[in-house]
């Protein structure tokens, strides 16, 4: 048993489960809040991370009401690229040679001139971001599951148009307690049609039944979370025969209330099934932590040795959906980490 600990910030790893305004900085926010006279509640203008449950209804409601608001403080393409620059800078830091964002361009279009300008405004941001960082990075375009399956449709068509600007996959986030996967159907075969990556949430605020229906309604090659398929070993199975990556985001798991310790989350359980993991940190604005600490809490609280960090970190790149070329450089990044003398 190694006691050596490697530095898991050089880690080379990819980043697959990423929110768009929940990546802000928290010092950002404030500044942008005074920018434009947006009063911040103390939970986003406190300096520690606001205290969430979303197990509830009312928990539910009041995250996506902090949410919503920090959402508010993003008025102008500056702002967007700013946001996506300090992403990166920060995705950097903590090891990450590859970066798919999450965005639903619907919240930004009433501001930025509409659908088209908010996708070509946030596009452009990330290949500067891209440029000025080093940093691979793509977009994933997400519906809203709480809005009209025609919505996500329309979302869908525009992913497909910017498949070749920048865009790699389709998702579908918010409550999962609300509408059925099935309801979407038509907006995954869409995306799925146009060379897409289907990548909805399951698993997180439901139990398995929600992760068995990503897969079999609206043929998922990623799953969101997915965490809550640890209670059935059926899916289990079914994740680790299809080899579809769970972007699981130990500290959002704990801040939201799925579980109640960062030893509760089923880390264990899905790498010893087979399961693909690509850790995640959802919301750093509202969770406090980015990618790095979610490694931390692997070795810290579930003994991940090195050699297993390193395998996780492999499970990422597998996932994504970067191009070959710089997969076999992270690859080979991740194997000389693992070699490299501890000093």
């Amino acid at each position: 048993m190694e006691h050596v600990s490697r530095d898991i910030s050089l880690l080379p790893k990819a980043h697959l489960h990423l929110h768009f305004t929940g990546s802000m900085r928290p010092a950002t926010l404030i500044e942008l809040a005074d920018k434009y006279g947006v009063h911040l509640p103390e939970a986003l203008s406190g300096g520690t991370p606001p205290r969430l449950r979303a197990t509830d209804e009312r928990g539910w409601f009041r995250f996506q009401r902090l949410y919503d608001i920090a959402r508010s403080c993003l008025r102008e393409p500056e702002d967007i690229r700013r946001l996506v620059r300090e992403a990166a800078q920060e995705d950097v830091r903590d090891g990450s040679g590859w970066l798919e964002i999450q965005v639903d361009p619907t919240s930004y279009a009433p501001l930025l001139g509409g659908l088209i300008p908010a996708m070509e405004i946030i596009l452009d941001a990330v290949d500067d971001a891209s440029r000025e960082t080093g940093l691979g990075m793509r977009v994933l375009v997400a519906a809203n599951r709480m809005k009209h399956p025609l919505e996500a449709r329309t979302l869908a068509r525009l992913a497909v148009r910017y498949a070749d600007r920048g865009v790699v996959g389709f998702g579908l986030s918010n409550d999962e307690r609300r509408g059925m996967a099935r309801d979407f159907d038509r907006a995954f075969a869409i995306a799925r049609e146009g060379g897409l990556l289907a990548a909805p949430h399951g698993g997180e605020l439901t139990g398995p039944a929600s992760v068995r229906d990503c897969l079999d309604d609206l043929r998922a090659a990623r799953v969101g979370h997915g965490v809550r398929a640890a209670e059935d070993p059926r899916v289990l199975r079914k994740l680790a025969e299809r080899g579809v990556t769970c972007e699981v985001c130990p500290a959002s798991n704990v801040a939201l209330g799925v579980y109640e310790k960062p030893e509760d989350v089923p880390l264990r359980t899905l790498f010893e099934a087979g399961v693909p993991m690509a850790l995640g940190a959802d919301d750093p604005l509202l969770f406090g932590s980015r990618l790095a600490a979610q490694y931390e809490i692997a070795r810290r609280h579930h003994g991940f040795t090195d050699p297993e960090l390193a395998e996780l970190a492999r499970q990422s790149v597998r996932g994504s959906a970067a191009p070959e070329d710089i997969r076999q450089k992270l690859l080979s990044g991740i194997d000389d980490w693992l070699t490299a003398p501890v000093t």
